[in-house]
């Protein structure tokens, strides 16, 4: 009898365990548009390539440029955004161009005076080749890049690839749409803050909303192009956008960063929250830069001390933080992955923003004002995309207020982004 019993058990958890391994659904691992090389090196095959990257453009941990390399493609210009191709340098700090030792090829930097390549910088170069890990955040400035490098391969007459990458914030839309005065280079379109979109997706829609620089470019040669890239037409000019999709990765993805995509996002608590955080850059308020969680971490000194506490210090990517050896008070949020997302529930999160102003003592001095006292170059003002955000928290709005004004031009923008998803949406 017992035999039986056993061999009914044995029967039973075997059939459950079955039953179990067919309900239990592992997600498939994303892989950047960059791990595709069968879909972009035969059209870089005999070419000469100007590759615009930074230290994220990896393929599983292989710099991408060694990679290109390894298969005998031949690279003339690294082109590198904000913080350089390798990095390390702070965030607005100028980087010159030069010879980068390990690889042996000229780097021009293209952050600062000097925005997008010229006919010199292009001269040896066939076909222009974009691998940026964004983060999906308006004023993160690569996709201020991103556009420059479009504008140049446009009105050079060169094709243009985007290896497109996951975003890390994709996954959700929210913040004020900027408003065309306050355009600068921490936000030139119509977008909000978070945007919901990859870098390739993002390009798509600089072309088909027509929103690039086409100034240098003739009039006949931007109708051929356009009716080019909406597809009435057969080719007329050797501009082409190309780009090449990430696999397993949909939008409603958290996609885990391998490579830390600046100095001052060093982990994934830092991305989740610099949407909302970054505002403090506008103020003096320290935004935590110099501390071991910079946007995690924020505060002042002349905040109560019954706050955390912290000393912004000198480093790697924050060689001169603001209050330097200042102890300071005010709030740590750093945590899990999980529980960040969770309570930011898809929104950007005011309530640090507001309570900061209400504790600053001298308030006419809490936003950072520009030397023309210019309501479109107060640094608040480019981050938020308008003037209403300072206005609404010196008003003594609440968060739910704020976020409701926003709403109208939310949904507008949202209308025009579908039409340039690649990947299925949230």
């Amino acid at each position: 009898m017992k035999y039986t019993v056993l061999i009914f058990f044995c029967f039973y958890t075997s059939a459950l365990f079955s039953q179990l391994i067919k309900t239990v659904s592992y997600a498939a691992p994303i892989y950047p548009g960059a791990c595709q090389m069968t879909q972009y090196l035969p059209l870089l095959q005999g070419k000469r390539i100007g590759v615009f990257a930074n230290q994220t453009s990896t393929i599983v941990g292989v710099h991408l440029i060694d990679s290109l390399q390894h298969r005998g493609m031949r690279i003339t210009k690294i082109f590198a955004p904000e913080h350089g191709f390798r990095g390390t340098a702070d965030a607005g700090e100028s980087v010159g161009s030069y010879i980068d030792k390990a690889t042996g090829i000229p780097v021009v930097s293209l952050f600062g005076n000097k925005t997008k390549p010229n006919a010199v910088d292009l001269k040896d170069v066939d076909i222009m080749l974009f691998d940026i890990q964004d983060v999906g955040v308006r004023f993160y400035t690569f996709i201020s890049s991103l556009q420059g490098f479009m504008e140049s391969a446009i009105q050079y007459n060169k094709p243009l690839i985007v290896l497109d990458r996951p975003n890390p914030n994709g996954f959700y839309i929210d913040g004020p749409v900027l408003e065309t005065p306050f355009a600068s280079f921490v936000g030139k379109q119509p977008v909000p803050v978070v945007y919901g979109m990859t870098i390739g997706e993002y390009a798509k829609m600089l072309l088909g909303e027509q929103w690039l620089d086409w100034k240098y470019v003739r009039k006949e040669d931007k109708e051929k192009t356009l009716t080019q890239i909406l597809g009435f037409e057969e080719k007329h000019t050797n501009f082409k956008l190309t780009v090449i999709p990430c696999k397993n990765y949909t939008h409603k993805s958290k996609y885990i960063l391998p490579v830390k995509p600046s100095p001052n996002l060093p982990d994934m608590a830092s991305v989740y929250w610099y949407p909302s955080t970054c505002f403090f850059e506008g103020t003096n308020v320290s935004e935590g830069r110099g501390t071991d969680h910079p946007f995690c971490i924020f505060g002042h000194p002349s905040f109560p001390d019954s706050l955390y506490l912290f000393m912004p210090l000198a480093r790697e990517g924050a060689k001169d933080p603001k209050y330097k050896g200042f102890t300071c008070h005010g709030w740590n949020v750093y945590a899990s992955n999980n529980e960040i997302i969770h309570k930011l529930n898809n929104h950007l999160q005011l309530q640090y923003l507001l309570a900061a102003y209400q504790l600053f003592p001298a308030k006419d001095s809490f936003f950072i004002a520009p030397t023309n006292g210019l309501e479109k170059d107060y640094f608040f003002n480019k981050l938020a995309g308008n003037s209403t955000l300072m206005m609404q928290i010196k008003a003594g709005k609440t968060m739910e207020e704020i976020r409701k004004s926003w709403q109208p031009k939310l949904e507008a923008f949202k209308l025009i982004r579908k039409k340039y998803l690649i990947y299925n949406d949230f």
